[in-house]
């Protein structure tokens, strides 16, 4: 059973869970920006957990199904039809063989999440199906005219719909100082945790890149390479933060001036351009 890529949008991407615990190796995590959506995808289909989706940049996509198909739409919020007909975001539908999907323009959000039951099927990389922009590994990204394989439907869906993950307006997170934060003087960690902070347009998977005021440093030093993870806010030359996403490198020299709790990072997967981020204190433990 397959798909076929008619359109493939601005950019798309096969995600799954990613490749944790290979960091000593120099192989980031990668996988699905906005976890939550793909776990909304997985419960809807009835797929495992390390399944691959489709993840959608802006949307766009228009796919034509081979043979019948269950799939369902999360994540970011825009039209979707099979035929010219709507079917609901966040809602398990079928597409029978000849009818084609489209996953229009987002209109709240930034990445739309596409599932087929039984996953999208394509040779692992180190475990993984995800494609990794930075490193190159895994699956190519999605082109027009590619056949996208389907794994074999092997349980029953565990619920009929899902919420809407998404709320307009500016983005909240809550973040651990650290371990860094003395670098930093204790204006810029201040400003840091109250300042409103724009997208910039240059953000991707490897990191949200926000831009105000600039975050002065008390310590010059050169800051030998350390360990990141997701999440991680470096602060550039520049003194402008950036969220390490799922695609960020293992090691990184910019100090590290605090942490985005672990499933917060999902919420900046959504943020646009423009749109504003704020960050909350939460103490170390």
């Amino acid at each position: 059973m397959s798909l076929l890529v008619v359109d493939p949008g601005h950019l798309t991407l096969v995600q799954d869970a990613g490749r944790p615990g290979l960091g000593w190796q120099g192989v980031g995590d990668s996988g699905a920006f906005d976890r939550a959506a793909m776990r909304q995808l997985h419960a809807l289909l009835g797929d495992p957990a390390d399944a691959a989706v489709l993840e959608v940049l802006a949307g766009g996509l228009k796919l034509r199904a081979e043979a019948d198909h269950r799939l369902a739409v999360t994540g970011g919020i825009g039209p979707v039809h099979v035929d010219g007909e709507h079917v609901e975001h966040g809602r398990a539908f079928v597409a029978r063989a000849g009818q084609e999907v489209v996953v229009g323009p987002v209109g709240l959000g930034l990445r739309v999440y596409v599932g087929v039951a039984g996953g999208v099927d394509v040779e692992p990389v180190l475990g993984s199906r995800s494609a990794d922009t930075m490193s190159g590994l895994g699956p190519p990204r999605v082109a027009a005219g590619d056949v996208i394989e389907v794994g074999t439907p092997a349980h029953p869906a565990e619920i009929e719909d899902v919420p809407a993950l998404l709320t307009s307006g500016v983005t909240t997170v809550s973040a651990v100082p650290g371990p860094r934060d003395d670098w930093f003087t204790e204006e810029a960690v201040r400003a840091f945790f109250s300042a409103q902070w724009s997208v910039s347009a240059r953000s991707d998977r490897i990191g949200v890149r926000l831009d105000g005021p600039s975050l002065e440093r008390q310590v010059a030093d050169e800051l030998p390479s350390e360990p990141c993870v997701r999440g991680s806010v470096q602060v550039v030359s520049a003194g402008m933060p950036v969220v390490l996403g799922p695609d960020h490198p293992v090691t990184g020299g910019y100090p590290v001036i605090a942490v985005v709790l672990d499933d917060h990072v999902d919420r900046l997967a959504q943020v646009r351009p423009g749109e504003i981020v704020r960050f909350t204190r939460k103490p170390s433990p």
